[in-house]
């Protein structure tokens, strides 16, 4: 039997006053992730225990069954595998943001949700601008770039732009847990310091500007660590994986846990992201992959903004455009196939931050014994049969039906 794990970014939440202590899952129409759990078995599973941070790396890492404790180095780390940057012994590899700064508080960790073109650009002549520092930056999607510290230290405190929205930028500076890493979060500072002064100015700024779009005004340097060490999914489970995202954090999971990683033409890891395409990669994958893996990042990103009417739209557009279509595609092949829905963590609107409560999941296949709940959602999911999963608990459930024997 074959397995494919469907999960909508952040799509959780807590009651909403406005959908009348509804939360935006239970207000959203789903009727295949409602089928999902209707046929299937459900319940909670808490990704991100209290002594983690709360972070799509460390949740997308426990639905991989994989302890964020023993083997998370920070999402840079990860990013740049996507990327295809090596990384030599020493270096430190960071996500990092192009941010809007407003009179001195930061106003978007996407500077708008900035375009691969503007981006692009500027991460260019940043690099450029940086030659002579020690550091590299390299580009990513959209908003999110890679910053790479030869012989840096990664034991800093810093502050992921999302979880900081409306903050005063002069309390977020980074800052060393030890003193050996005293230098590297002065150079952190300086070169924040700097980006500020080299895109204040920068045409590709005063265009934004011009057309009324935020402005990338600052690098914003997080997440550090050093290159981690993961037994694969085959060495694991000898499963044969894949894995369709358009993030590269996801990405970087997914090759270091041994997993193909299928590249989807218009994925945008936003709201306007290519669902169809991702549906049929996803049914094509299962044709010579053991496990699918399909992540879906734009419910996150609207929980960021904290634009209600959009997260559920893009939960809607989840199930109807993507999930519908594996779902009745799966439904007609003669090999069982298991599917199963879940987020990797709650992104509420009403914080625009990561949270850590349990999320729902559901998992249906032709030899499981449905447990009775009808709805797909946070409240349904606590009546379900499995309880409040842990640890590797949750892919274990889904692969005990998928491992080759």
């Amino acid at each position: 039997m074959k397995s494919v794990i469907i999960l909508g970014d952040g799509m959780a939440d807590h009651p909403v006053a406005e959908l009348g202590g509804r939360t935006p899952l239970m207000a959203a129409d789903t009727p295949a992730m409602d089928e999902i759990a209707r046929r299937g078995v459900n319940g909670l599973f808490r990704t991100i225990e209290p002594d983690v941070a709360p972070g799509s790396e460390a949740a997308n890492l426990s639905v991989l069954g994989y302890d964020p404790r023993v083997c998370l180095e920070g999402r840079g780390v990860l990013e740049a595998a996507s990327l295809g940057v090596e990384l030599e012994n020493g270096d430190v590899a960071m996500r990092v943001n192009l941010v809007t700064i407003r009179d001195g508080r930061l106003e978007s960790h996407s500077a708008g949700h900035i375009g691969d073109e503007d981006a692009g650009l500027l991460i260019r002549d940043l690099d450029r601008y940086f030659a002579e520092w020690p550091l590299r930056l390299i580009q990513g999607l959209s908003y999110r770039h890679l910053l790479v510290l030869p012989e840096a230290d990664p034991a800093l405190i810093c502050h992921p732009p999302h979880d900081h929205i409306g903050e005063s930028v002069e309390k977020l500076v980074v800052s060393p847990k030890k003193a050996s890493a005293t230098a590297t979060a002065a150079l952190l500072n300086r070169m924040v310091k700097e980006s500020v002064n080299f895109l204040n100015d920068h045409p590709v700024n005063r265009r934004r500007r011009a057309r009324g779009e935020k402005p990338a005004s600052a690098l914003w340097p997080w997440s550090p660590g050093r290159k981690p060490a993961m037994k694969t999914l085959r060495e694991r489970f000898g499963l044969r994986g894949a894995a369709i995202s358009a993030v590269d954090l996801i990405k970087g999971i997914a090759l270091y846990a041994g997993m193909d990683v299928i590249p989807v033409k218009g994925a945008t890891g936003l709201f306007d992201t290519h669902y169809e395409g991702k549906a049929e990669a996803a049914i094509r994958a299962l044709d010579d992959h053991d496990l699918v893996y399909v992540h879906v990042e734009a419910a996150d990103e609207a929980g960021h903004d904290r634009d209600l009417a959009l997260k559920i739209r893009c939960i809607e557009n989840l199930d109807l455009r993507l999930i519908r279509l594996v779902l009745d595609h799966v439904r007609g092949l003669r090999e069982p196939v298991t599917l199963a829905v879940l987020p990797d963590h709650p992104t509420p609107v009403s914080t625009g931050k990561h949270a850590r409560d349990p999320v729902p999941f559901a998992v249906m296949a032709p030899d499981i014994e449905p447990d009775g709940v009808e709805k797909y959602d946070e409240l349904s999911a606590q009546a379900g049969s499995l309880g409040i999963l842990h640890g590797d608990r949750f892919i274990e459930y889904v692969l005990n039906r998928t491992r080759v024997r």
